[in-house]
């Protein structure tokens, strides 16, 4: 399982570059499997390359017709005047939740994994989606597009939390560190 990168890490506000066709290869194909089984494995519906620490323009989606669909170099050519609200959440914002208007249907245009160009029209949960991650590759989160209020409260949650695994890690080292130490003076006495 790739490592999903969360609130508070540069790679999440960066704007993507495009993939190239000749990076559309058995390698990158893999690297999309890869994708779909952390996304599958963290019970998600979409999943962005910067969510796994790779600064390009491509994301996987499943939504609920369980169609596993690829969109390398997305760009939404269309969006619809009616709007619709929804309780978006997403894996590198684990356990929060947020109302989000979006329009509510979308017109794509992208390359598949084989690198063809293709269209689609979407509506319901796969043009959130698609609207969703296609945010991700230009460094913005769905927090972004709600209420400020919550988003500072979310950003300053995750801050403190990587505070608080910072500091823990830190301990660990150090009481490590101390073990050996001690081990090596016990060890230098023997000889």
């Amino acid at each position: 399982m790739l490592k999903i990168y969360k609130l508070g890490e540069e790679i999440l506000r960066e704007k993507c570059s495009e993939v190239l066709p000749e990076e559309i290869n058995e390698e990158f194909r893999m690297l999309l499997n890869e994708m779909f089984e952390t996304m599958d494995e963290a019970n998600g519906v979409g999943l962005a390359a910067p969510q796994v620490g790779i600064a390009k323009r491509f994301f996987v989606a499943t939504a609920d017709d369980d169609v596993r669909r690829v969109f390398i170099n997305p760009i939404i050519t269309k969006t619809s005047s009616e709007l619709s609200d929804y309780e978006e959440g997403c894996l590198s914002i684990p356990g929060v939740y947020e109302n989000i208007t979006r329009p509510a249907k979308v017109s794509v245009s992208a390359l598949d994994e084989h690198g063809k160009t293709f269209t689609l029209d979407a509506d319901g949960l796969l043009a959130r989606i698609i609207q969703h991650e296609n945010d991700h590759l230009d460094g913005v989160l769905y927090i972004d597009r709600g209420d400020e209020d919550f988003k500072a409260q979310t950003e300053e949650k995750f801050k403190k939390r990587a505070q608080n695994a910072a500091l823990k890690a830190a301990k660990k080292a150090a009481k490590k560190a101390s073990i050996e130490a001690k081990i090596k003076a016990k060890n230098q006495k023997k000889a």
